[in-house]
């Protein structure tokens, strides 16, 4: 698992949960909205958006899909419960995702824009095998 703390837009968040959960099924209309968000109950992965108005358009398989204004926060939790992401409004269309994801998930968030390939590749060259943090190679050196 990767911790992620990034900031970006609520709709490349939103294209990370369409490309996580519903893309080979989700209608042309609502991907092209960016209002329409995904939604999921249950206990295999779960997608709650907080918002000041939603409005529920379609059920279609396990997602049902609302039409939301006014986003304050996205709570996602991947099926396998591999990767547990927040979006968290900071201001207007911007907002902070925190948790960790999976590599699976990190692929999903690289399509999406909400993180660069670059800044991924960064995040897991720092991880040893046991999956703990190593130093960088600068904080090695500046303790030699």
């Amino acid at each position: 698992m990767v911790q992620i703390d990034t900031n970006t837009t609520l709709e490349r968040f939103r294209r990370f949960l369409i490309n996580s959960t519903c893309k080979s099924f989700i209608p042309e209309s609502y991907l092209k909205d960016p209002e329409v968000f995904p939604e999921k109950e249950g206990n295999m992965g779960s997608i709650y958006v907080e918002a000041m108005d939603k409005v529920t358009l379609k059920k279609i398989r396990d997602i049902t899909f609302v039409n939301a204004k006014g986003i304050l926060g996205i709570i996602y939790v991947s099926k396998s419960g591999n990767t547990k992401l927040k979006w968290r409004q900071i201001k207007g269309q911007i907002g902070r995702v925190t948790g960790e994801a999976s590599a699976n998930s990190l692929v999903n968030l690289i399509l999406s824009k909400v993180l660069t390939k670059e800044h991924a590749e960064n995040m897991m060259k720092f991880k040893d095998s046991d999956g703990q943090a190593k130093k960088s190679v600068m904080e090695e050196k500046t303790e030699l």
